[in-house]
């Protein structure tokens, strides 16, 4: 009996604790979930002679020397953390992540661990992430910091590229009788340790974990000891098997994924500064995508690849700025919002307030002789255009009320002048918490 009550008080204090955890991990993911945009930065050498940032090493597009030589064009002498953060305010992000070392080894911060880096190698002479941690503090922005798991400029990372002695720009004293793999661990969790020590980063988007096992990276202990300074940090998906979200890319779900996710993705098809791809997506693309985005709950995080000197392209900047007026004229139904209908009762993306007495529907395209809402259960308040004084007519059309079938609710069309010309957005106020029919319909047996 006193072993049965043992087990009893166990089980009893672990779902406790378990449910402890899951409440905290609710409220640390808070912030993230209601952010719906962030801003991706990927700034570093490669955006000298605008070449694959990385992988034209990895493809052998370009020798390791040649591709290192650019650090002497890598300048940094425009560079305005303060206009950046400002102009990601204005846009309406909450949130930016910024390449603190992509795969190339190259460090955006003057660390102590490798001599490969922006202060040391390059006529910038300082810290680049510093300034932009400050400045988007100032600016009520949250702080993402990306850093590559692998390094192929480390001595005891193997790359599928040649590769000089790089030994001389990374310090291994007393390592000399460490494995290699023990000696890059080291380095590796040293260098985030330093990042957190530093700057104290809100988030951690982490790439490059499918080189190697989560137990070859010691991810589980790499993510405990990232807590143990920081409860509240998050962590990307790609921490094999020990992130907070997940992180698909450059094609946008077409099933909702289920838990937080953010989506990112690129203005043209590179992400680092390139200017001979001029392939870039207009401004309406970019709209409609984020409201598909964040009509399925989650973020958008549009990335941007700055010039050498650190100004952002002129077509970056506009397309950003195109999306932040977007949002500041529909912004009711984007900020304090989350995900909306599931899958067949509109033909456009739609989010809901917190509440669930206010849906908003995104009409991707003009519409034709009315608006069709499907399977609304609620009695409709009113419905209006946002961004517009217009109020629109509706009425029921079909199902059987008695049967608990709500038929279609049929939306006059706005006039010409209320519509956007990217996305128009429609706030439909219900009386009460939002009630869907989700039936498959029957025989209406009784008229």
């Amino acid at each position: 009996m006193r072993v049965k009550s043992l087990i009893l008080i166990f089980l009893c204090c672990t779902q406790f604790c378990f449910a402890q955890d899951s409440q905290k991990a609710k409220e640390k993911m808070a912030w993230f979930e209601d952010a719906k945009l962030g801003i991706f930065i990927h700034w570093g050498y490669y955006a000298v002679n605008g070449i694959t940032e990385s992988w034209s090493l990895y493809h052998k597009q370009i020798s390791y020397e040649n591709y290192m030589d650019q650090s002497k064009e890598f300048t940094a002498k425009n560079y305005d953390p303060e206009a950046w953060a400002k102009l990601f305010k204005e846009v309406g992000a909450d949130y930016a992540v910024l390449t603190t070392k992509h795969h190339d080894g190259v460090a955006l911060w003057d660390t102590n661990l490798s001599k490969l880096n922006v202060a040391k190698k390059t006529p910038a002479d300082k810290d680049l992430v510093d300034p932009l941690v400050k400045a988007m503090r100032k600016n009520d922005l949250k702080v993402g910091l990306y850093y590559s798991l692998p390094d192929w400029s480390h001595p005891d990372y193997k790359v599928v590229f040649p590769r000089p002695d790089t030994r001389k720009n990374y310090s291994q004293k007393n390592q000399n009788n460490w494995p290699a793999w023990e000696r890059f661990v080291y380095f590796y969790k040293n260098q985030i340790k330093e990042l957190q020590d530093n700057y104290n980063p809100d988030l951690f988007w982490f790439d490059g974990d499918w080189e190697h096992s989560a137990e070859e990276w010691r991810a589980k202990s790499l993510k405990d000891s990232l807590l143990s300074r920081n409860p509240n940090v998050i962590v990307n998906s790609r921490l094999n098997q020990y992130g907070d979200y997940s992180t698909p890319e450059q094609g946008v779900p077409v099933v909702r994924p289920e838990g937080p996710w953010e989506f990112c993705m690129t203005m043209n098809d590179n992400w680092g500064y390139f200017p001979s791809d001029t392939n870039y997506k207009p401004a309406s693309q970019i709209i409609r995508t984020f409201a598909e985005v964040i009509g399925s709950g989650g973020n958008l995080l549009l990335n941007i690849g700055p010039k050498p000197d650190g100004t952002i392209p002129q077509e970056q900047e506009y397309r950003l700025k195109e999306l932040g007026k977007w949002i500041a004229k529909n912004n009711d139904a984007i900020s304090g919002t989350k995900a909306g209908l599931p899958y067949g009762h509109f033909y456009g993306p739609t989010t809901l307030n917190k509440d669930n007495t206010k849906l908003y529907l995104f009409m991707l395209q003009d519409p034709k002789n009315y608006i069709s809402l499907k399977g609304i259960q609620n009695k409709v308040k009113s419905i209006r255009v946002l961004g517009s004084r217009e109020e629109l007519d509706f009425e029921r059309n079909g199902g059987a009320a008695w049967n608990n079938i709500p038929g279609i609710l049929r939306i006059s069309l706005p006039s010409e002048a209320s519509l956007d010309k990217y996305v128009t957005v429609l706030e439909v106020k219900l009386d009460g918490e939002l009630e869907l029919y989700r039936g498959h319909g029957n025989a209406v047996e009784l008229n």
